[in-house]
């Protein structure tokens, strides 16, 4: 394999992570947020600002997975804003905690999980496409 193949795989290996990872998103947010009472029980003190921002979220992966797909430059920017309001959101749900805000110990893991997932993406895409 050569090295530009390794580095369109990488890309495309990133795109696929991102995509699937907001379609799962959406998905599951989606229950929480829409589905019927046995699914709002489901989720437990589920922090709704964090719940409707994931959701939200969603789609925006699914955009820049695509756009990281198709090589295009915005969507290495739009990976940098996904990382950047997830930080945000997990401080500002951290302060919620601080504060003795109700919450689920599994929104910890799933924030730190989104938090480093994108991380991850976006300097992958930026060593790939670069920041134009």
């Amino acid at each position: 394999m050569t090295r530009n193949q390794a580095r369109s795989l990488a890309l495309k290996a990133s795109a696929l992570v991102a995509v699937l990872f907001g379609l799962l998103t959406i998905i599951s947010g989606g229950k929480a947020l829409f589905g019927g009472a046995e699914a709002r029980a489901a989720v437990g003190n589920a922090v709704p600002f964090v719940l409707w921002f994931n959701f939200a979220a969603g789609f925006a992966y699914v955009l820049a997975g695509a756009g990281l797909f198709f090589r295009q430059p915005w969507a290495v920017w739009l990976s940098a804003i996904i990382v950047v309001a997830t930080a945000a959101i997990f401080a500002a749900f951290g302060l919620h905690i601080v504060q003795d805000g109700a919450y689920e110990m599994r929104t910890v893991g799933a924030m730190t999980l989104r938090t480093a997932v994108w991380l991850a993406i976006t300097i992958v895409a930026a060593r790939k496409i670069g920041w134009r």
